[in-house]
């Protein structure tokens, strides 16, 4: 394939700013996909900075993709040039592990290839992300855009979406269930909607008062502002499951108060070390503290199927690739309501 237009960095303290990559030659089951639109996750930023260590430069981010199918390889099956298509934060695994076989793939036992800052597992190549004009993606970690799914505004969803949809998924939530989301952003509003899609009695938990009207807008049934001392006693031993979407460490302490007996508490936002807690806010009623990575690709399309069913969508600010550092400075202050996605069609201007 010729090089490809994108937009990376080449050290941590550089902007991003317009690069070539080069994208592999299409083998049998590969899919190549011309990218219309990607989601800018906090991911992103924290990757091209190298926050949590690791990143190899030239780095391009970007795993909020959705795109048009350009050409396919002679195996691919499922797909075809044209079609409508998505990719996430996961474009390979073992395949063969208890994981990949459960349609887990997100938990392989021998590490996922992702879709940026990985290594191919044939050639041994960089991947990059959605932040260019083209990807090329193996058929089985491709997902299709269901009809009558805005294709921009869906692009959070293989992120932020799957992120907050697995878990509730997980710890069977639905009719009948308490749940808080804590943290009212990228995650947290994405959470909310599902939440209330899958039929549970949805709390928003929150900081800032500010907020309230925005998640009964979202869907919320109710606010607990969690700076608000009396109603944080009064809230106690009233969910089944806490969605903590915050994405900083943070005492858990406040929130376990809150959980029922056999309660969960599933941490989705934070990627840090936490401050400790006391055990016994757990050996009192039997609670948990548990964790949740994105979906795997069965579950992903699942997702994808039900946001076209009943029309869920992210709340989006469209923005031009020239506008991407400007945004991850926004997005550090927390200034967008709830994520922004590039229109990819602006690459080259």
């Amino acid at each position: 394939m010729p090089m490809t237009a994108a937009w990376g960095t080449t050290a941590a303290d550089l902007p991003l700013s317009p690069i070539s990559i080069d994208r592999r030659a299409l083998r049998d089951e590969d899919v190549a996909i011309a990218i219309t639109h990607c989601g800018v996750c906090h991911s992103d930023l924290h990757a091209s900075r190298n926050d949590w260590g690791g990143t190899k430069y030239p780095f391009v981010p970007g795993h909020e993709i959705v795109g048009t199918v350009k050409a396919v390889g002679p195996a691919v099956t499922r797909f075809a040039v044209g079609d409508k298509v998505a990719i996430g934060t996961i474009v390979d695994s073992c395949r063969h592990c208890d994981a990949c076989a459960d349609d887990e793939e997100q938990y392989c036992r021998e590490g996922v290839t992702g879709t940026y800052n990985g290594k191919d597992r044939i050639d041994g190549s960089p991947t990059y992300g959605g932040y260019s004009a083209e990807i090329v993606v193996a058929e089985p970690y491709v997902l299709r855009i269901p009809e009558g799914l805005d294709p921009g505004l869906a692009a959070p969803l293989l992120c932020a979406g799957i992120t907050s949809y697995s878990p509730l998924k997980n710890w069977n939530v639905g009719p009948g269930s308490k749940v808080g989301v804590v943290g009212l952003g990228g995650l947290g509003h994405m959470g909310v909607k599902f939440a209330k899609a899958l039929g549970a009695e949805v709390t928003m938990i929150t900081t800032s008062p500010e907020k309230g009207a925005d998640a009964q807008a979202l869907g919320a049934d109710h606010v607990l502002i969690s700076t608000d001392k009396d109603a944080m006693k009064a809230a106690r031993r009233s969910f089944d499951f806490l969605l903590d979407t915050i994405p900083v460490a943070h005492d858990v302490t406040p929130y376990l108060l809150l959980l029922d007996r056999q309660g969960t508490l599933c941490i989705v936002g934070a990627i840090d070390m936490m401050p400790s807690f006391h055990s016994g806010l757990l050996l009192g009623g039997q609670k948990a503290v548990a964790g949740s990575g994105v979906g795997g690709i069965a579950q992903t399309q699942e997702m994808l199927d039900l946001c076209a069913e009943r029309g869920i969508l992210p709340e989006c600010e469209m923005i031009r690739m020239d506008e991407i550092n400007h945004a991850f400075e926004r997005m550090e202050k927390g200034d967008v309501k709830y994520r922004f996605v590039i229109d990819m069609a602006t690459i080259g201007q």
